[in-house]
């Protein structure tokens, strides 16, 4: 019988997960060497000692297989593992395990069965690897329907990826729509998508600018209208000037074309994360002092 104690004691030596500690144990008779040694052996005691590390770099990718298709993100810790062989077959095996599935939640994505176990024992495997943390971010399983055509870009080799469906309309224009997305990064397709919440924060910091510069309240009220509507113009899909044709909007383009906006996902690799700040010199000072 293994005792919390020991999975315990485990745990804080190998920074592996409680699970992991206790089938570690299992597997050695309670041995805590050579449950350790288990744990290295299986690539999950240095997975875990990394996992407090920043991966905001990596690769975004789409995969399209007949009607569907995905859209993900993969992190590591430098751009300088983003562009290694190992690390971009990682990410196209977890895009082309994803798009042959019906998986709903990351967790769910773990558990997908692959040649080399589940995505998860191929994380931990290729952390130890490849020595930095790996992180599967985010992905979006999009199905269309047969009058529907999805739009592919990818930009910088995968450090932004953007995939939109439209419908009635062909390939061409909806890669034109996703390429426009790319460049001038979208919140929304249309203002009705916007939140309510999103909206009336807006009102509230335009409204605070405009008595900051010293205009009266009721002026101020009227000019926040104005300016609300130069906010969806740059936040919405549809009403933002194409980048291929300014005289019109992207809206305008693919009703011109006979389509309609369905839906658009954009990921561009760290958005929104810490970023690592990497100063070699200190690193090095650091390591001549402690020696």
């Amino acid at each position: 019988m293994i005792n919390a104690s020991l999975v315990k004691e485990l745990r804080e030596l190998t920074g592996a997960g409680m699970l992991d500690c206790k089938k570690a144990l299992e597997e050695t008779n309670g041995n805590i060497e050579e449950a350790s040694n288990w744990l290295r052996e299986k690539g999950i005691s240095s997975a875990a000692k990394k996992a407090s590390r920043i991966a905001a770099e990596g690769l975004s990718k789409i995969t399209i297989a007949g009607n569907k298709a995905v859209i993900i993100e993969v992190n590591s810790e430098t751009d300088f593992v983003a562009k290694n062989e190992e690390f971009q077959e990682l990410v196209n095996t977890l895009s082309k395990t994803i798009v042959e599935s019906n998986v709903k939640t990351i967790e769910e994505v773990l558990e997908l069965p692959i040649s080399e176990g589940t995505i998860e024992e191929l994380l931990v495997a290729k952390t130890a690897k490849i020595g930095e943390r790996l992180s599967f971010r985010r992905f979006e399983l999009v199905t269309k329907n047969d009058n529907q055509v999805f739009g592919e870009y990818i930009h910088m080799g995968g450090k932004i990826a953007t995939l939109t469906v439209l419908e009635n309309t062909t390939e061409d224009v909806a890669r034109d729509v996703a390429m426009h997305a790319a460049a001038m990064k979208p919140q929304y397709v249309r203002r009705d998508e916007v939140p309510v919440d999103v909206v009336e924060q807006e009102r509230t910091i335009l409204k605070e600018q405009a008595i900051n510069e010293g205009k009266p309240e009721d002026i101020a009220t009227k000019m926040v209208e104005g300016r609300i509507q130069k906010f969806y113009k740059e936040s919405c899909l549809e009403e933002q000037p194409f980048v291929k044709d300014g005289d019109i909007n992207v809206g305008t383009f693919v009703k011109n074309n006979g389509g309609t906006i369905i839906s658009m996902y954009r990921y561009e690799v760290g958005e929104g994360l810490e970023k690592r700040n990497e100063d070699f010199a200190c690193e090095v000072m650091s390591q001549i002092k402690n020696n």
